[in-house]
């Protein structure tokens, strides 16, 4: 179980390190990075280490895995992370089928580098990835044209409801190739708004069978893109859901 960072972001912008800290004394054994406070690997690790928080994944923009990917992989095999994440794809690699098919490509050349290193490469989606002009969907151009052990789908179960596909049956369909899921929750009405887990209407339930069946997932991360609430208040609440549900 971890919390992706992005949801707190606003206080690390004003207290990095004491953030953090507060994260892992609600209860969370690891986090997601989303950024790194200026930090070094070697002033990260110690305290992430000294918390007793382990790292499970870190997003980067897609042209850093491309161009810097060696950089990357150094920074984060410091920290113990073996996951490297992009959020989400430039307009141009996303602008039609053939579009991910290229991206595809590049994603499987970048795994298998990755790879050798020890290293995993994945993809979280938004609702576009859905919704491709011209075609089969992005997400699954990108799973089926990537060998599975070179990429892995962090599979955002919000925006995967919101573009009108089941999470759950989606992680059965593609079996082993979600080994990060980032698990966030959809508040009833038309709005269809951002609320704690446990606090919506995703059917977890389901969601957490298909991935201890068959989806291969290693963590459960916690994400709210946007909080009503005190962003720290909003990831205790979520975590207090997944220990009543026997999730850490």
């Amino acid at each position: 179980m971890a919390l992706q960072l992005y949801t707190v972001r606003e206080e690390l912008a004003k207290d990095f390190i004491g953030t953090v800290k507060r994260v892992a004394e609600m209860g969370y054994p690891a986090v997601e990075l989303a950024g790194t406070g200026g930090l070094s690997a070697g002033e990260l690790r110690k305290l992430l280490d000294d918390l007793g928080l382990e790292v499970y994944g870190t997003h980067l923009g897609f042209d850093q895995m491309l161009n810097n990917l060696q950089e990357q992989i150094d920074f984060n095999q410091a920290l113990g992370n073996r996951f490297l994440i992009c959020p989400g794809l430039p307009e141009e690699r996303r602008r039609d089928a053939a579009a991910y098919a290229q991206t595809a490509a590049l994603y499987d050349e970048i795994g298998a580098r990755a790879r050798g290193q020890g290293m995993v490469i994945g993809h979280h989606n938004h609702d576009s990835e859905f919704r491709t002009p011209g075609g089969k969907a992005g997400m699954d151009i990108l799973i089926e044209n990537t060998a599975p052990e070179h990429f892995g789908a962090e599979l955002d179960v919000f925006w995967a409801q919101y573009a009108g596909v089941d999470p759950t049956a989606y992680i059965r369909k593609y079996p082993g190739r979600f080994p990060l899921l980032h698990i966030k929750d959809m508040a009833p009405g038309p709005e269809r708004a951002f609320t704690e887990v446990g606090e919506g209407i995703v059917d977890f339930a389901a969601i957490f069978a298909a991935a201890e069946e068959v989806g291969g997932t290693q963590c459960y991360i916690v994400e709210q893109d946007v909080c009503a609430r005190p962003c720290l208040e909003s990831a205790r609440i979520s975590l207090e859901h997944l220990k009543q549900w026997g999730k850490l």
